[in-house]
């Protein structure tokens, strides 16, 4: 082979990014013996082969080469192999719930086999001939170590319960994983929460936000201070290698610029968490809203008398202000057919009923008529500052009366004029929801909301901008959808329906919002 033809084919099929696998010697020859070019085998997808090369890391289609050396696959019994890694809370339960349903969809057999107490492996198999086609393999460690895999390229998948931090998009860069804040390198896969609970037998019933990271931070020790018992406060938290547990310091201490408060009990996982605080009186722990146990959740109130609770409807549109989204994080290369069938799949409307019935929120569009949003349109005008008159408030329900509100809500990030992750990922829901035509013919209306900071005048005009802003982005990602037979407006009411208590940075971050309402 000349060095011309060699550095041909890799121009040919140069490519970045990749999982490095236990790397073997092979010689890929071109079926007419012009071409070959030798290197470590790094994977095989089934149809493409991964070689690093003197030239680089190179992806060469199987159909048009033969294969020569100890490595080369077995290409008539090859098994589409997956390594997920990280969050429990993902992967006990909901993946595996999945995976079932896409097995009966395609009609595949499906057996699993427990490896140990964290690890187990489901394979699926033709029914026709019994032929193993794909195994999906789980490891269950928290978000911390699903990231720590993927980055080791010990893992082809990170479940986990926060986004990719700096240094580990930094360090996925490096390793050849690609940018894992570009689009496609993550999804959302479902919605969960960060919800306080306590003990059946403990007569509080709800706590604002300002309390509860006072109780966290050690400011708050007693339940006297709460209206409860004369008895010290036990503080329950997730491990601080946890996604959940990494999740409630972020979105409850920081904010306040406070500290974990010393003693407070930390658990590997919600199961435990939650069997320990079942059995204290005097417990308070942050756990997820899917494996709650048999505890008690508080409501999150405000001040001015608003109260949540993390319902499915409340967490999917993010008026409940402590969602949690669950990801999964994906490396810039090519995955075997099977698993890119399964990854198609979990978009499917029927595998968002999975989820649902996994115990989990889906991200499924729901459209909400008016008369059954009573309680908003009551706090409207409860909590209507000095300066929404009247009039403004009958032109808002004169101008959403006709319509729906629809489930998919969009937010901004703490301090930021950046979608938070599930709203990123709402953008992706409704221009794919768009591109398949479900609104055509139809009017979408984006209507913007804000805090009560400020004056009425400028909060509207900040409204409009949001309300603007998302709905350019929206049409951005509908690529292929005809906007043309879909009516798109923008609308802004500025702090006339507040969600939350403007009292403090949670409840404000809750009514600063972007809601679609569809007819």
């Amino acid at each position: 082979m000349t060095m011309i033809r060699a550095a041909f084919f890799a121009a040919l099929f140069a490519f970045s990014g990749g999982q490095t696998a236990s790397a073997q010697d092979v010689t890929l020859k071109s079926h007419d013996g012009d071409v070959e070019v030798s290197g470590n085998l790094l994977g095989f997808d089934g149809e493409f082969y991964r070689l690093e090369t003197i030239y680089g890391e190179l992806t060469v289609d199987g159909s048009g080469v033969s294969c020569e050396g100890p490595g080369c696959p077995n290409l008539e019994n090859y098994i589409a192999r997956i390594t997920f890694s990280g969050a429990p809370t993902v992967g006990r339960v909901l993946m595996p719930a999945l995976i079932e349903a896409f097995a009966i969809r395609n009609e595949y057999d499906l057996t699993r086999e427990n490896l140990a107490a964290n690890q187990f492996v489901i394979a699926l198999a033709s029914r026709v001939d019994g032929a193993v086609l794909g195994e999906f393999s789980f490891r269950l460690t928290n978000t911390d170590e699903g990231f720590a895999d993927l980055l080791a390229n010990e893992a082809d998948i990170a479940m986990t319960l926060r986004e990719a931090r700096t240094d580990e998009v930094t360090r996925a860069r490096d390793a050849g994983l690609g940018n894992l804040t570009a689009r496609g390198r993550s999804r959302v896969l479902a919605l969960d929460a960060l919800v306080p609970v306590v003990a059946p037998s403990n007569p509080i019933q709800a706590i604002t936000t300002p309390e509860l990271a006072q109780v966290l931070a050690g400011e708050i020790d007693n339940w006297s201070v709460l209206g409860g018992p004369n008895a010290p406060i036990g503080v329950h938290l997730h491990d601080a290698r946890t996604g959940l547990g990494q999740a409630t310091v972020d979105r409850l201490l920081a904010p306040e610029d406070l500290n974990l408060v010393d003693g407070a009990i930390r658990h590997k996982d919600s199961q435990d968490l939650a069997r320990a605080v079942s059995d204290d009186p005097f417990a308070l722990g942050v756990t997820s809203r899917s494996e709650i146990g048999n505890t008690w959740e508080l409501a999150l109130k405000g001040n001015c008398g608003f109260a949540l609770n993390a319902t499915r409807r409340a967490v999917k549109t993010e008026d409940y202000p402590l969602t949690a989204p669950m990801f999964l994080y994906l490396p810039a290369r090519r995955f075997p057919k099977l698993a890119r069938e399964f990854l198609a799949y979990m978009r499917d409307p029927s595998a968002q009923l999975v989820i649902r019935r996994a115990g989990f929120v889906d991200q499924a569009p729901e459209e909400i008529r008016i008369n059954e949003q009573g309680d908003r349109f009551a706090n409207a005008i409860l909590r209507a500052g000095e300066e929404i008159r009247l009039s403004e408030l009958q032109d808002m329900v004169s101008a959403l009366a006709p319509l729906k509100r629809l489930s998919t809500t969009f937010r901004f990030e703490a301090g930021s004029a950046r979608l938070d992750a599930q709203s990123r990922s709402n953008v992706q829901q409704l221009a794919r929801a768009m591109e398949i035509g479900l609104y055509d013919a139809r009017r979408l209306v984006f209507v913007g909301f804000s805090d009560g900071e400020g004056a009425a005048s400028a909060n509207r005009n900040i409204a409009m901008r949001r309300a603007s802003a998302v709905k350019s982005a929206v049409t951005r990602a509908a690529e292929t959808a005809n906007l043309d037979r879909i009516g798109l407006e923008v609308a802004a009411f500025g702090e006339a329906m507040p969600m939350a208590c403007d009292d403090s940075a949670w409840g404000r971050q809750v009514n600063r919002r972007v809601e679609v309402w569809v007819r």
